[in-house]
């Protein structure tokens, strides 16, 4: 059970208009879900999760990126934290490293919400699923830290490979700074799977993967190590990122030796009271959540 997520935290001002073919915004504050804990391998509840997360450097939650009830358990993950005192810092894989000034200025409230979307480039559904997040956010004075390299530089690297990135010049720093990419390995074996087993086509495509998964993890890093005092930071990405402590989990975790790195994978599955792990689901994730598709 979720106690704590309110309607009037997934609607703290009215959104902008949705666009044709968005559902409607939800405003139960009901949540289908049940938890996994595959350190325990039982079942356990969203409080005690909660309890456990709160002692954790940096969480990365894997998402799937267009349901509605993954992005309230989202903003469900922040806001428990939150009212259990633990100083939250989100970090989103859907905004871009370019764009966190206009991130910045709309929440210190300096900029407008029209003119913060115009700048930020956000993702199609923001109004509907990570809206609430920022928003709660800004409501609440957490910091939101753009995270991701801008989507040119991956798709130059898409084509052209790494060298893309060292040719990039005065924004060399949209990208991390190290960049190692083997293309062999687990992840890599993932990745040419989920692209269809074309491993011949897909190495400069692993590269940008690599580049996203690594800039992702620098920045949480980063930010971690320039904040004083005791922080979390919940970073919010497509499950693909960090599932199985790979990719941008593994990069934070490279670069945050000795901390806490905590990994969560929300699950929507059609039947939530029959829904259970596989054997490969054990190693997915710290944290299974399944909610209702």
């Amino acid at each position: 059970m979720i106690p704590f997520l309110l309607a009037a935290a997934l609607m703290q001002a009215q959104p902008p208009a949705l666009p044709p073919g968005h559902p409607p915004l939800v405003t139960s504050s009901y949540v289908p879900q049940r938890v996994f804990d595959t350190r325990l391998k039982g079942f356990s509840d969203f409080e005690a999760m909660l309890a456990d997360l709160a002692h954790a450097d940096a969480v990365f939650v894997g998402e799937q990126h267009d349901d509605l009830n993954t992005h309230r358990l989202e903003l469900a993950i922040v806001e428990g934290l939150t009212r259990r005192g633990v100083p939250v810092v989100v970090a989103m894989e859907m905004f871009e490293r370019d764009v966190q000034t206009s991130l910045d200025q709309y929440a210190a409230g300096t900029l407008t919400e029209e003119q913060f979307l115009k700048d930020s480039r956000p993702w199609p559904r923001y109004a509907t699923d990570y809206r609430p997040i920022v928003e709660y956010a800004k409501a609440h004075r957490l910091p939101v830290v753009a995270s991701n390299v801008p989507r040119r530089v991956a798709a130059e690297v898409g084509k052209a490979g790494l060298s893309a990135v060292e040719g990039l010049g005065a924004d060399r720093g949209l990208a991390a700074s190290e960049l190692p990419c083997p293309a062999t390995g687990s992840y890599y074996d993932r990745f040419v799977a989920a692209m269809g087993g074309h491993a011949g086509a897909t190495p400069n495509f692993y590269f940008a993967q690599c580049v996203k998964d690594e800039t992702m993890g620098e920045s949480v890093a980063r930010t971690f190590h320039q904040t004083i005092g005791r922080v979390a930071i919940v970073h919010f990405d497509g499950a693909f990122h960090s599932d199985f402590g790979e990719g941008t989990a593994d990069a934070a975790r490279r670069r945050m030796p000795g901390r806490r790195i905590a990994v969560i994978s929300i699950l929507p599955v059609g039947d939530i009271d029959a829904a259970k792990p596989s054997d490969s689901d054990l190693k997915r994730a710290d944290y299974l959540v399944y909610t209702i598709k």
